[in-house]
């Protein structure tokens, strides 16, 4: 018994350690999915499992998918002529949580930062710059958080396009200086997308 007991409070320090979970809310959680074990836990288990052992980045825009290319880089209802740029997954998602951008995405997975030795390399903005070249990329959306690091990758970003034929947007009104994609309604996402302006 005391080992069940063990293995429960593990499993309530490591949901804990989840974004938005402490611990009190790690353990109602994890209470609920033992009282609910065989309609929820069970097939949770099972479904996190296959995640771990196929999830990967998807090898065009660096989402995070189960196969080597993602399901919006294979829609071929997707404009190529568009690529929106943002920071990480997550503020991908949220992009798509609004359901107004029907283009391409590139995922940088951070921000240029010489603190923390991130450069343009680790961002992968040369293999970004590329996949403006070689798709006729007509417009770029830099959807990157209205950040202090977020604004010189933005603008690194541009400068790198300067003389192209592209055109190089942000996002306009509605997201709020300091204030990161993960964090707006879906109603702000679509206002702030509808009035991107040139960078």
């Amino acid at each position: 018994m005391a080992a069940a007991r063990d293995e429960i409070e593990t499993l309530i320090a490591l949901m804990a350690r989840l974004p938005g979970l402490g611990p009190r809310s790690a353990r109602r959680a994890v209470l609920h999915l033992i009282q609910k074990r065989g309609a929820l836990m069970a097939p949770m288990a099972v479904i996190m499992g296959h995640v771990a052992e196929t999830a990967r980045e998807c090898a065009i825009c660096r989402n995070i998918a189960t196969a080597d290319i993602c399901d919006i880089c294979k829609d071929t209802r997707r404009l190529d002529t568009e690529i929106c740029v943002v920071e990480d997954v997550a503020d991908l998602w949220a992009m798509e949580r609004g359901q107004a951008f029907k283009g391409r995405y590139h995922v940088l997975g951070g921000t240029l930062s010489a603190l923390e030795s991130v450069g343009p390399d680790e961002l992968g903005i040369p293999r970004l710059l590329a996949r403006i070249r070689e798709q006729g990329v007509r417009e770029v959306i830099l959807a990157l958080n209205a950040t202090v690091e977020g604004q010189t990758t933005a603008h690194y970003i541009a400068e790198a396009l300067e003389g192209s034929d592209v055109a190089v947007t942000s996002l306009a009104q509605g997201v709020p200086i300091g204030g990161e994609l993960d964090y707006l309604d879906d109603g702000t996402i679509q206002a702030a997308l509808r009035a991107r302006k040139r960078f």
